[in-house]
């Protein structure tokens, strides 16, 4: 069983290559809020709906002070075009290493289609300013699942990708 990140841990750093081109580190963003989410793979279809919720709410975390990240273990090219193909607005890291998924806990044990197999975990964190967990949702899913984040953990009026 890999580690499962709590309200009040202190968020593993990290600094992956970004979409965007260049490298960002958690370090980078300390005075912003941070939504993380975790997708286990660009252009599949849990993780467009996940994407696009996230894009089509953009604004409205970014006026609460949330910078939104999404984290992957596709490579940078793969999450450029994802990113690309439905304009999403905001960087996509790539850790084909694992090193930061395991980090956070969202790379381990799950179940597929009724099978247990070892992969990226669908799961969202939310740090503070600080870089403290304010909130770690693990095998959370695609639909709907930004506006329960805000309607539960941000305490946002966020719209949900149908």
């Amino acid at each position: 069983m890999s580690i499962r990140l709590e309200t009040g841990d202190q968020a593993p750093e990290f600094t992956l290559p970004s979409s965007e081109g260049g490298e960002l580190s958690l370090s980078d963003l300390r005075g912003r809020k941070v939504v993380l989410f975790v997708y286990p793979a660009a252009s599949t279809p849990g993780c467009t709906t996940e994407a696009c919720d996230f894009r089509d709410n953009a604004a409205a975390l970014a006026e609460a002070g949330y910078t939104v990240l999404g984290l992957s273990k596709d490579t940078v090219e793969k999450n450029a075009k994802f990113a690309e193909k439905h304009e999403l607005g905001y960087p996509l890291l790539s850790d084909p290493e694992l090193e930061t998924l395991k980090a956070y806990g969202a790379y381990g044990e799950k179940k597929n289609y009724g099978k247990v197999v070892q992969g990226v975990i669908r799961s969202t964190f939310v740090i503070d300013e600080e870089g403290v967990i304010e909130h770690a949702r693990y095998n959370v899913r695609a639909k709907g699942h930004v506006a329960s984040l805000g309607k539960n953990q941000l305490k946002l009026p966020l719209t949900s990708a149908v």
